[in-house]
Parts: structure tokens; C-alpha cells; sequence
């Protein structure tokens, strides 16, 4: 599939609507994400700010992360489903959790990240690049 991409939160008191199609996909097992994610990883898409539309209430809560970048989580105060969250270092861009897209968007993690912070028990799929911290910055002229 591709854009635009449609999504809520569990409760569908969010909605999404994302015009542009991601400049990556990512599975982060940072520990932040492992705490946020019930002790598995996140699983996100990084898409430009201008190419996200959101309707209905959400709530935030700012953490600095261990790349020492203030990220900023939103959420649905209903439900508590994690929406999207921003990087101090990359305000333009808007990482969704995967799981907040509607069921069949098709997208899925190309890399791996913080794989030093993942548990023993951890298993990584073979095929996708891993990166022990923080990848680079997206590749994109915007970002």
C-alpha cells in the first residue's frame, strides 16, 4: 500500500491521516521504547510534519533520550495509545508508531536500532541493517 495512510488509536478518539509516504521505518529497542512498548521494541515510520494531519485530543509526556535528545510522546489520554513522538534534534519530522496506521499499510521496519539496549532474548530479523545506538539521520534533503 501507500499514502495516504489512515490510522486511530484504539479507541478511535485520534485519527490519522498521512499524505507523504516515510523517509524510514524503524524498530527501536532503546530501553525508553522497551518500557513504552511492554518490553518489546517500537516499531515506527518516520514521516515529514507536513504530510501528517491529526484530529482529536492528545496528551504528551517529554523524556530525554539516551542520545541526549528531548523526545516528545503523544498520546491518546483515552485510550493511551502512543501516537507519534518528535525529536528535539528533528522537529520536522514525526515518528508514528506502526501500530496506530489502520491494519494493511504495508510498511515495516527497514533497520534495527539500539540493539545494545535489547534484552538477551531478543531476535533481530536477519535481512534488515542494525545499528548498536543511533543510526545517522535519516537520508533525505528535509531531513
Amino acid at each position: 500500500m501507500s499514502a495516504p495512510y489512515l490510522g486511530s488509536c484504539a479507541c478511535v478518539a485520534v485519527s490519522l491521516t498521512v499524505s507523504g509516504e516515510p523517509i524510514a521505518t524503524r524498530q527501536c529497542w532503546c530501553r525508553q521504547c522497551q518500557q513504552l512498548a511492554a518490553g518489546g521494541p517500537t516499531n515506527n515510520a518516520i514521516f515529514k510534519v507536513e504530510d501528517v494531519s491529526l484530529d482529536g485530543e492528545l496528551r504528551s509526556s517529554v523524556w530525554t533520550a539516551a542520545s541526549g535528545n528531548t523526545l516528545t510522546f503523544h498520546f491518546c489520554p483515552k485510550c493511551g495509545t502512543q501516537i507519534y513522538a518528535q525529536s528535539s534534534a528533528r522537529p520536522h519530522l514525526m515518528t508514528i508508531r506502526l501500530g496506530a496506521l489502520a491494519a494493511g499499510h504495508g510498511l515495516r521496519p527497514e533497520a534495527v536500532i539500539w540493539t545494545e539496549d535489547a534484552p538477551e532474548w531478543a531476535s533481530f530479523d536477519e535481512t534488515l541493517e542494525t545499528w548498536p545506538r543511533q543510526p545517522p539521520p535519516p537520508s533525505s534533503p528535509s531531513a
